[in-house]
């Protein structure tokens, strides 16, 4: 995978807070942006991809053995 345009750090959170911070910044980077996200709260694995499809954003899959994630800006 190619490097992302930006990285949000949410180790040592707990479900919901990755995704919540998630949430909050994906908004601010341009359509077609990539946010790598850095989770290593096991549930992140399922909520951040469910995340995704439910918000029409697109997830290009879990990097570095699953402890960070990667996202793309749709809309």
């Amino acid at each position: 995978m190619s490097e992302p345009d930006e990285v949000l750090d949410c180790r040592g959170q707990r479900c919901p807070l990755p995704v919540i911070a998630l949430a909050r910044r994906l908004p601010e980077l341009p359509v077609g942006a990539v946010l790598r996200v850095l989770a290593d709260d096991p549930a992140a694995a399922v909520d951040i991809p469910a995340w995704c499809r439910m918000r029409g954003q697109e997830f290009l899959g879990a990097v570095t053995g699953g402890s960070s994630y990667d996202v793309r800006r749709s809309r």
